[in-house]
């Protein structure tokens, strides 16, 4: 994996960031990915977003977290590291750059003053939840989310 470096994003252009959020979250339109960006660019201490880069700069994986202060379930400080989003491109799995985002993300965590690294999967997201097993994480809680409408 030398042949990989992991760039923080400074910038909202930085190469391959909208691309990958785009591969992870394809039912978001790119303008809410674009002020997202933005917003993230903005508020640099809270945000931080690490690209993986082949060399010759293809963008290969993304890791996106945030310090948030509110409750974060199974959490026991404040504030807390949050992985907000975790993705390798499919020919690139199983090399360890999962692991190398990660660790980006948890340096950046450590500076912050952060105990804990917190992340959330979707229950029906097996392989996330092995992923996140395989870099670290234990499973703390599992809550099924419920809605009505008010009339």
């Amino acid at each position: 994996m030398s042949d990989v470096r992991i760039e923080r994003c400074r910038d909202a252009e930085a190469a391959g960031w909208l691309d990958l959020r785009k591969a992870l979250w394809p039912e978001t339109p790119r303008e809410i990915h674009r002020a997202e960006i933005r917003a993230q660019v903005d508020d640099p201490e809270r945000f931080a977003a690490f690209v993986a880069y082949a060399v010759g700069g293809t963008s290969l994986g993304l890791a996106e977290v945030s310090l948030r202060w509110d409750h974060v379930n199974g959490t026991t400080s404040s504030p807390v590291a949050f992985l907000e989003g975790l993705y390798v491109d499919d020919r690139e799995r199983r090399r360890g750059l999962a692991r190398r985002l990660v660790d980006a993300a948890v340096a950046w965590a450590h500076l912050k003053g952060c105990r804990e690294l917190a992340s959330d999967v979707l229950e029906a997201n097996l392989m996330g939840q092995r992923v996140h097993r395989a870099l670290g994480f234990e499973e703390t809680e599992r809550v099924v989310y419920f809605k009505r409408r008010v009339p």
